[in-house]
């Protein structure tokens, strides 16, 4: 089903968006991967999928499913619905997210939490690097621009081009014996560190509002 979809998503987006998508040889072809990308709109869980040289799988709302359609289009490009009114929501999505990555696949997250609604790279929350310490997956940083296309580049005054940025893997190997608090902020400053460096954001300083994708 997943390639299926992609296999038709892909022509869309190039037709309609041009996307340059850079650096998917950073990907490796085997094992564990955990994607940590920026996340500027909803067509973010749209073009990672779509370009990712593996299939990917990521959080969705459930209520994205409820039609026979959304539920085919979301599974298709690799959703797993997350039950958000729950009070356990947070440790049921990295519970989600552990599971996949135990299997080899590939598990996208945005560790901001939230989509930044002004373009800024706000703080990244520890979920990521938990996943990433917990699973000893490969981390590749996601650099995505222009998928926002309500925000005006000042200089041109029309939004940026759309772009995907793979990034090289994130060493987190030298983490292994501090103490576990202290090994999750020091993952988590690295990750939102390789994040801004493929998107140039500015960033935030805080973090996002809502805590988790609306």
């Amino acid at each position: 089903m997943f390639f299926i979809g992609r296999a038709v998503l892909r022509p869309l987006l190039r037709l309609r968006f041009w996307p340059l998508v850079t650096g998917r040889e950073h990907v490796p072809a085997a094992g564990p991967v955990l994607l940590v990308s920026n996340h500027l709109s909803g067509l973010d869980t749209i073009l990672i999928p779509s370009f990712s040289p593996r299939q990917v799988q990521f959080l969705a709302k459930a209520s994205l499913f409820d039609s026979r359609i959304g539920g085919w289009f979301f599974r298709s490009i690799g959703a797993i619905p997350v039950h958000r009114e729950t009070s356990a929501v947070a440790h049921s999505a990295l519970e989600a997210g552990r599971e996949v990555l135990a299997a080899g696949s590939v598990f996208a997250v945005f560790p901001e939490g939230s989509r930044s609604l002004d373009g800024r790279l706000y703080r990244g929350r520890s979920g990521a690097a938990w996943l990433a310490l917990e699973t000893g997956a490969v981390v590749v940083p996601v650099g995505l621009r222009g998928s926002n296309r309500k925000l005006r580049n000042p200089s041109t005054g029309r939004p940026d081009r759309v772009e995907a940025r793979f990034g090289a893997p994130i060493p987190l190997d030298d983490l292994a014996d501090l103490p576990a608090g202290r090994a999750r902020r020091e993952a988590t400053e690295r990750i939102m560190r390789a994040i801004q460096a493929l998107t140039g954001q500015e960033e935030a300083g805080e973090f996002a509002a809502g805590g988790r994708d609306e």
